[in-house]
């Protein structure tokens, strides 16, 4: 694979046209897009131009080197990226999520983490049955555990995770009766990785499982998840990781979706039916045209729901100098992202099928994204369950749900 790696000059980040920049490095991504897909993860030139782009750093804090872009901003340039590959794209959304690691930790520990170039910080939840504790000591926590579906975690330098506090054999607990639970933050090659990504779809993910052993963690490399607002001032950090994931997943479905319709109706202007229709071009058929007016309609109102949630919360988080955007602003977002995924798919789908046998090559642009939205639709971020949540905040009933 020749050398990709691009020069972007020296602007600072926070002056950076994002989504043109995304879009610039697009025919890079998607030229690596089959090598991504079949060796499972990214080409290290790749990488070194990711890095060289700035969009490692969309979320991290401007006081340690990061662009702290706008939530809007974030999820068009997502979406640009998974146009091109969408296993590129969710990796940046999930280790750029976890660098807002960064806003929580004392200053100096989070420069340390994140300052170096070449720095990526990923994590999972952890594996079922798996026991996961971080014991209390002086000056930190000795933590074990399993974690999994570390997606960006061949990239990544460090490794997080969120585990229960233990002093002794006691959990330690809230006020209200819970056990506490901190994530931790350490070294990749602390950690025991095991390669278990063989999936159907966004295989470049390499979404690994990771564990440690009695492994000690310094205080200052941990923090408590989502306590909002401890360090960093700006409105960004009055949005949660879990709020930006989903900002990052429905945007990643849009432009998986966007970029098979592009290339669906690039097919239709010049592909003939093997029969009916008298020979004519897939785009003369009223039925096709239906059907993409249809999907092109469906896009567009998922899009601006995504965007309208977005917008509402960064208002919203303008406004406040601590703590954290309200309930009905990150139920909103749940609703937006689950519902653009959703129709993402029904998109996606309806490009395979009308494409014909032209879907099934793997030297055509509609297998691999067939497969990777398939492999989007299965993150809990999609689940219809999600629905559940949002009819229990209309109807005024409890809700036990991270939003």
């Amino acid at each position: 694979m020749a050398k990709i790696i691009r020069d972007f000059g020296e602007a600072h980040l926070s002056d950076v046209d994002w989504i043109a920049r995304a879009k610039d490095l697009a025919p890079v991504i998607a030229s690596a897009a089959p090598s991504i897909d079949a060796g499972r993860g990214f080409p290290s030139d790749l990488v070194a131009a990711l890095h060289a782009s700035g969009l490692y750093r969309l979320l991290l804090p401007r006081s340690c080197g990061g662009a702290e872009v706008d939530a809007v901003t974030y999820a068009d340039t997502i979406a640009e990226i998974a146009a091109a590959d969408a296993s590129t794209a969710w990796c940046i959304g999930q280790v750029t999520g976890c660098s807002m690691s960064a806003a929580y930790l004392p200053l100096e520990a989070a420069r340390e983490i994140f300052g170096p170039a070449g720095s990526v910080l990923a994590w999972g939840p952890p594996v079922p049955g798996a026991t996961c504790r971080a014991q209390a000591v002086d000056g930190g926590y000795r933590v074990s555990g399993a974690w999994q579906f570390a997606s960006g975690s061949r990239q990544a330098t460090w490794l997080g995770a969120s585990v229960p506090l233990f002093d002794g054999d006691a959990p330690r607990l809230s006020p209200a009766g819970k056990t506490l639970v901190r994530t931790v933050l350490f070294p990749k090659q602390r950690a025991a990785i095991e390669d278990v990504w063989h999936v159907v779809g966004l295989r470049g993910t390499g979404s690994d499982r990771y564990a440690i052993d009695d492994l000690f963690i310094p205080e200052d490399h941990t923090y408590v998840r989502d306590r909002l607002g401890w360090r960093e001032p700006g409105p960004l950090y009055r949005l949660s990781m879990v709020f930006l994931h989903a900002i990052a997943f429905g945007a990643v479905a849009l432009g998986i979706a966007r970029a098979t319709l592009e290339s669906f109706v690039d097919l239709a202007r010049h592909k003939r039916p093997a029969r009916g229709s008298f020979g004519q071009p897939l785009r003369e058929n009223n039925a096709i045209q239906s059907h993409i007016g249809r999907a092109e309609a469906r896009l567009r109102a998922a899009r601006a729901y995504l965007h309208a949630s977005a917008r509402d919360a960064w208002a919203e988080a303008s406004t406040l100098s601590a703590g954290e955007i309200g309930l009905e602003r990150r139920i909103d977002m749940r609703a937006a992202s689950t519902h653009a995924i959703g129709e993402a798919e029904k998109v996606v789908d309806i490009c395979y099928r009308l494409a014909g046998a032209s879907a099934i090559f793997d030297d055509q642009p509609f297998e691999r994204r067939f497969r990777d939205m398939h492999a989007v639709t299965q993150q809990i971020q999609s689940h219809l369950s999600n629905y559940e949540t949002i009819g229990q905040y209309r109807l005024d009933l409890p809700i036990d749900l991270l939003l």
